[in-house]
C-alpha cells in the first residue's frame, strides 16, 4: 500500500511549485492574449475577381493580383464586401 502524507514538507513544496507554475502560466497567457492587432489601413487588389483585404502589402494572397495594390481603410474594405485573406489568419 502507498500512503500520501499531506502534511509532509515534500508534498507542500510540490503543491506550491505546481500552483506557482499554473499561476505564472496563466499570467503569461493573459499577457499574450490581451494585445489586439489594431489595424486602420489594409491593402486590396482592385482586380475583377478580388474579394479579400490584407494587413501586409507583401501578403502572399496579393501575389496574383492583376492590378496594382491599393491602401484603404479597414471600414472601406468591408464596405466593398472584402473579407480577411486566409493567409492573414
Amino acid at each position: 500500500m502507498c500512503y500520501i502524507w499531506i502534511n509532509s514538507p515534500v508534498f507542500k513544496i510540490k503543491t506550491m511549485k505546481k500552483s506557482k507554475i499554473l499561476f505564472l502560466g496563466g499570467l503569461v497567457f493573459l499577457f499574450l492574449t490581451s494585445f489586439s492587432y489594431d489595424v486602420s489601413e489594409v491593402y486590396i487588389c482592385k482586380g475583377p475577381q478580388s474579394k479579400k483585404y490584407h494587413y501586409k502589402k507583401d501578403c502572399r494572397g496579393l501575389s496574383s493580383c492583376s492590378t496594382d495594390t491599393y491602401s484603404v481603410t479597414l471600414s472601406e474594405a468591408k464596405k466593398l464586401g472584402r473579407t480577411l485573406c486566409g493567409w492573414e489568419d
